[in-house]
């Protein structure tokens, strides 16, 4: 797979998603650049809501959403929280479909394939049912889905969600490696994850962004009184708390 030189970037220009009189995601003006973004917040922070948005299955109700870049297609690449993976089909054969799909030409897709498959650890199992695959090996497959057709921006969703500590080390892994050279936004509230993934933490609360920046300015704003074992979880705490 061909590297990105210049991905370009992924602009928010007064971002809102209006739910009725119940919710309302933004205004949201962010700027997101090469690298890992983590997206933190709680349960109907607007996480989800904003991945919809970027991934274009969803519209805002102001605003826009735009990524730039050197003239490059602008793709992107979208695992949802809950992907729906063929069990039958092989790993070779899902994403050869998912080539098809993105339009990736006929006699590119092979290679395309197998550099999908490499980037994710999994170029041993092409031939294997995705049903005999462990769940660490899905999420990855997942991962694979999403970069097939070499888009410069990423969008995981909560994609650690049910994995056991090793599998989850892995991933992220995986995914630090993808991040090198495109635009990756990961949706989590594990804190683990932030620490082990993040080059610049999005916090969202109640559609509001509280927190835009890196880990060792967020640690600063810990409060001792706050819930949590590590300055960075008592700062994600204290934010929270500000803002009930």
């Amino acid at each position: 797979m061909e590297k990105l030189l210049d991905v370009g970037r992924l602009v928010l220009t007064d971002l809102t998603k209006a739910f009725g009189n119940s919710f309302t995601l933004g205004p949201l003006s962010l700027t997101l650049t090469k690298g890992v973004t983590c997206l933190v917040g709680p349960n109907g922070a607007g996480k989800s809501t904003l991945f919809r948005i970027a991934a274009k299955v969803d519209r805002p109700t102001s605003g826009s959403i735009t990524l730039e870049n050197d003239g490059r297609s602008a793709r992107l690449g979208y695992l949802p929280q809950e992907p729906l993976l063929p069990p039958s089909a092989t790993c070779e054969d899902f994403l050869h479909y998912v080539a098809w799909l993105q339009r990736i030409g006929r006699h590119q897709r092979a290679a395309a394939i197998s550099s999908a498959l490499a980037a994710v650890g999994l170029a041993d199992r092409r031939s294997s049912r995705i049903r005999e695959l462990s769940g660490g090996m899905r999420r990855r497959l997942g991962i694979a889905h999403a970069i097939v057709h070499d888009p410069a921006l990423i969008l995981l969703d909560e994609p650690t969600v049910g994995l056991d500590p090793a599998q989850r080390i892995s991933l992220r892994n995986t995914i630090g490696t993808v991040g090198q050279d495109r635009i990756v936004l990961v949706s989590t509230h594990l804190v683990e994850d932030v620490r082990g993934l993040a080059d610049r933490v999005i916090i969202l609360n109640q559609g509001r962004a509280i927190y835009d920046g890196n880990i060792p300015d967020l640690e600063k704003l810990a409060t001792a009184e706050a819930p949590g074992d590590t300055d960075l979880e008592r700062a994600i705490a204290s934010l929270m708390e500000g803002q009930q």
